[in-house]
């Protein structure tokens, strides 16, 4: 992971700087960047909310992870729902971890740094699984994610205002680990 350390993360505090590497990992502008630091915000206010940074020597945010136990109530639970209920995975909403963004400097990319912030977020979390929603294609993204033990839940998701579909992902917990040496 080069010079990255993971630890706990403000990210209220750091919200604009975790904002502009969600922008370059996944491509957003500056109307969509705008609109989704109030939901973070907001995301930050639900109890069990907590977030986890990996920051460089100099004390940049290379990747930031946040999450939250999810609440049947929330928008997204709401939405994914009837996409579980026709696969018979509506029990995953309940008593589950929910990774809410996950994203790494296009620099720091494919050198574990994604891998160390989830496990460590899930590792804190209290729920026995771990859910999540990551673009329906065959992307680095998800094949980090099956590395870890998610499996497809429900596919071709669509969320209001959401250009592609999504998969909707769950693992139990703790995450797979690699084998020493991989």
């Amino acid at each position: 992971m080069d010079d990255v350390v993971v630890g706990p993360l403000d990210l209220a505090a750091r919200v604009d700087e975790a904002l502009a590497v969600q922008a370059l990992a996944f491509g957003l502008g500056e109307d969509e960047v705008a609109v989704r630091r109030h939901i973070v915000v907001r995301h930050l206010l639900s109890p069990g909310a907590r977030a986890y940074g990996a920051t460089t020597a100099d004390g940049r945010l290379a990747g930031f992870v946040y999450g939250m136990p999810n609440d049947r109530t929330h928008w997204w639970s709401t939405v994914v729902e009837p996409y579980l209920r026709n696969t018979g995975s509506t029990y995953w909403l309940q008593d589950s971890f929910v990774i809410t963004e996950l994203h790494v400097h296009p620099a720091h990319q494919n050198r574990g740094v994604g891998r160390a912030l989830i496990t460590t977020i899930t590792d804190t979390a209290e729920q026995p699984r771990s859910i999540l929603s990551a673009i329906d294609t065959d992307s680095p993204a998800r094949g980090l994610y099956r590395s870890l033990g998610y499996t497809d839940l429900a596919r071709q998701v669509l969320f209001p205002s959401a250009p592609k579909p999504y998969a909707v992902m769950g693992a139990p917990l703790p995450l797979l680990r690699r084998a020493h040496g991989n």
